[in-house]
């Protein structure tokens, strides 16, 4: 098995900075694409409520044998459009997450979208911080938070997010984001750590990357990241891909080819895939 880095959160959880993600997978597949990393190596499983597949990702852990101790899963809090969260809501989707997945705790439970136009987010955090003290979640963060969200946290709370999982890849590197963090003491951790797939993957600063390590272009950007500190969730149904994601350990970019990929973000190819943050509800 790789051993894969840790990662020290701020309240001093360790959490792998290689995971696996299930967005975008059905629950069946989710079932079997989850068994096959966590025997590939894997002990890191991020899924979400508004995914539809905690189901399928608790039967794999369940049947994958791997000690609980073992394990690092992360789940989400959907943002309903026509609901603004209270605490007894919040409780509530946070104990169905937990039944889905046959759990009896959370090792990082996330704010999926800070949805300003709501403004609920301060009392979705005020239960998170609940949460938290309990023990049934062993760390708590946000997603796709900007500054001025991470700001109003800070404003009226004590506890820090451990982690803002945020939409980040060389064509969107959010440096001036990841400074903020750094300051903070939050961990970065990047959804679509491969850019959504072919177009990163085919530039040609990328594969002659990948030419000159003798690797695949995703190992190439999926080391990008890890040299940097950042936390990955990298998504594949494929057993191949979903090994050859893991491998990244035995190589190292140098200098030239970390600054070829940062160059990415600032050139014409460089523009966020995701919604952006300010104006998502759903």
């Amino acid at each position: 098995m790789n051993q894969v880095p840790t990662i020290k959160l701020n309240n001093g959880t360790l959490m792998p900075q290689l995971g696996f993600g299930v967005w975008q997978v059905p629950d069946d597949e989710a079932e079997r694409a989850v068994g096959a990393a966590l025997e590939a190596g894997y002990r890191s499983v991020d899924t979400a409520a508004s995914y539809g597949n905690e189901e399928g990702t608790g039967r794999a852990i369940a049947a994958s044998g791997v000690p609980r101790e073992e394990l690092f899963v992360t789940t989400k809090l959907w943002n309903v459009k026509t609901k603004v969260w209270d605490r007894d809501g919040v409780l509530r989707a946070f104990d169905e997450s937990l039944g889905r997945l046959g759990l009896d705790h959370l090792d990082l439970y996330l704010i999926h979208w800070p949805r300003p136009m709501r403004d609920d987010f301060l009392t979705i955090w005020q239960t998170f911080e609940e949460i938290a003290a309990s023990g049934r979640a062993r760390a708590v963060g946000v997603s796709n938070f900007r500054p001025v969200d991470l700001e109003r946290i800070g404003g009226v709370s004590t506890l820090v997010p451990a982690v803002n999982q945020i939409e980040l890849h060389p064509l969107f590197p959010q440096t001036e984001l990841r400074a903020l963090h750094a300051r903070l003491g939050i961990a970065t951790e990047a959804w679509s750590p491969l850019g959504q797939g072919k177009e990163l993957l085919a530039l040609p600063v990328v594969t002659a990357i990948a030419d000159k390590h003798g690797r695949s272009a995703a190992q190439v950007v999926l080391r990008w990241h890890l040299q940097q500190g950042v936390i990955v969730i990298p998504k594949s149904v494929t057993p191949s891909r979903i090994r050859e994601n893991l491998d990244v350990f035995g190589f190292e970019l140098d200098a030239d080819d970390i600054a070829a990929l940062d160059a990415l973000g600032s050139g014409p190819e460089g523009r966020r895939i995701g919604p952006d943050p300010a104006v998502f509800d759903i």
